[in-house]
């Protein structure tokens, strides 16, 4: 029987791509990898099994022709690198990325940090000034930043949060002196554009992967001396009802990732409206199941519902990311 090539994502391809490097020059690649983008491609490696000639054929086929269809490596290659990011990210999602990239500023202890566990960041920053915890909680995967964030004494975590909405860029000199600081314990230059990182949406961004009860604090402090940039951080915030504006589709590939336990837990919490959402994309008898189960439930705590309904929204969210499910956001038009 002939060879077929399967179709393979772009993660895929690339762990196809590493593989038939060899183990030395694939691991000269990874370490100019972030360490999200090595556990998927890790992940992908190990999970590909029987790949055949003709794959690593056209995943080689495909790399020539990319390269080829650059002019000279280096020779517009900001322009070459913003294309590629806003095709494959989307302008929103690119643009904070770019930022980082392209601003000219260094890094490199900020970088290093996202390989540590939470409790080893907040060791490392936690007797800085709260304006520099803020800017490195900004330069965070969200989820990391609020573990990070979870860290910090309860007093701290509103100022600090608030100090990551209110963030509106740092000065390249700003940045370098803040590697500095955390060079210290594991080099800085300037270039001539303000990086941009921080502000409501990355505050929100990291609401969004805190525990609920703390969640509900932290808000109840910023709205208390900051009415109105609470309500920002707020609407920006995507929470399980909003999962009412995904589409059937979404929601079914939503639950083809999460245990049922867990959804149901969930939507013990949840308006009818958004039951009723998910009932309607099960099949008829898992549907009355699933109901028959809701109203024979005994009482459970909040908490236990809210960890829930975050379980699902992680999910949700690495779904997103992955471009597999649209998410609306509850501020309006903007997409997660």
């Amino acid at each position: 029987m002939a060879e077929e090539a399967r179709k393979l994502t772009g993660t895929e391809k690339a762990a196809v791509f590493l593989r038939s490097l060899g183990e030395t020059d694939a691991a000269e690649v990874l370490k100019h990898m972030t360490p999200k983008e090595v556990q998927k491609i890790g992940q992908a490696m190990a999970r590909l099994n029987n790949v055949n000639r003709l794959e690593v054929k056209s995943v080689l086929d495909d790399f020539v022709s990319t390269v080829e269809q650059e002019t000279g490596l280096g020779i517009g290659s900001h322009d070459y690198v913003r294309k590629m990011l806003v095709g494959a990210l989307g302008v929103d999602k690119a643009g904070s990325l770019l930022d980082k990239i392209l601003s000219g500023g260094n890094t490199n202890g900020l970088e290093q940090l996202k390989w540590m566990d939470a409790r080893a960041i907040y060791e490392v920053i936690r007797l800085e000034h709260p304006q520099i915890i803020a800017i490195v909680c900004s330069f965070l995967e969200s989820d990391q930043a609020a573990s990070v964030l979870a860290q910090f004494p309860e007093r701290d975590q509103a100022n600090i949060l608030l100090r990551v909405a209110t963030l509106d860029g740092i000065q390249p000199s700003a940045l370098t002196e803040l590697n500095d600081i955390l060079e210290k314990q594991f080099s800085g230059s300037s270039g001539g554009q303000k990086t941009t990182v921080g502000g409501l949406k990355t505050a929100a961004d990291i609401l969004n992967f805190v525990e609920g009860s703390v969640e509900a604090a932290i808000m109840e402090k910023i709205k208390e001396s900051e009415p109105d940039l609470g309500q920002g951080i707020e609407d920006l915030m995507f929470v399980f009802d909003n999962l009412i504006d995904v589409d059937d589709r979404g929601i079914q590939t939503l639950m083809r990732e999460i245990q049922t336990d867990q959804l149901q837990l969930a939507l013990k919490g949840a308006d009818e409206s958004l039951r009723e959402k998910f009932l309607k994309n099960m099949s008829q008898r898992a549907a009355e199941m699933l109901r028959d189960d809701l109203e024979a439930m005994p009482p459970v705590r909040v908490s236990d519902v809210e960890a829930a309904q975050k379980a699902i929204l992680t999910v949700a969210r690495t779904l997103s990311d992955k471009g597999e499910i649209m998410l609306g956001g509850s501020g309006g038009d903007d997409f997660l």
